[in-house]
């Protein structure tokens, strides 16, 4: 099994995630705002849940699912986290992040996604990376946005988030559109 990568930025360091992140990674997906952002973060957040989470992306690249990077910060600590839904077969993945509220608006998970586009494409050798936020999260789009994916349609009322139906926005990239330079 190939071991995770860790990158660093010019503000942050992705690497893999550990159990010592867990208090640190609970503390900032129990606050309401940030699970209500995501399709898969609960609220209540179950104390424990995120031991188990951790551990469940253990395994690595080639694992053919779910890659998972702590995004940190030198003075901060862990801010949130970014993952690559990796697909080997169809050569695509999808992209999915979380940051802390005290750290939204700080370009944290653009300039995390322009690392993770950088490995999707040029180490994974992807043709598509992939995501989608809810329509009434549209800082998320603006991430995408800024990282030049391209907006691709809307799934209308897709799924459900508690007892509301979510509509999707979907963006995504291809690698004969990605360029380092444009990716930041």
């Amino acid at each position: 099994m190939a071991e995770q990568p860790s990158f660093r930025t010019a503000r942050l360091q992705l690497r893999p995630l550990v159990v010592s992140d867990a208090a640190r990674v609970e503390e900032l997906v129990s606050d309401p705002e940030v699970a209500l952002t995501t399709a898969n973060i609960p609220h209540p957040y179950p104390p424990g849940g995120a031991v188990t989470w951790i551990e469940q992306h253990r395994p690595g690249p080639d694992h053919g699912g779910e890659i998972v990077w702590a995004i940190t910060h030198p003075q901060l600590g862990l801010v949130g986290a970014m993952g690559l839904r990796v697909d080997p077969q169809q050569s695509r993945a999808e992209m999915g992040y979380w940051i802390g509220k005290p750290h939204w608006g700080q370009g944290f998970a653009t300039e995390a996604g322009a690392a993770l586009l950088r490995y999707g494409f040029e180490t994974l050798g992807l043709n598509r990376i992939f995501a989608h936020h809810m329509r009434r999260n549209p800082a998320s789009g603006r991430v995408m946005q800024k990282l030049r994916m391209r907006y691709e349609g809307s799934l209308r009322q897709h799924f459900r988030r508690n007892d509301r139906f979510e509509d999707l926005e979907c963006y995504g990239i291809l690698a004969e559109e990605y360029s380092p330079e444009k990716g930041k």
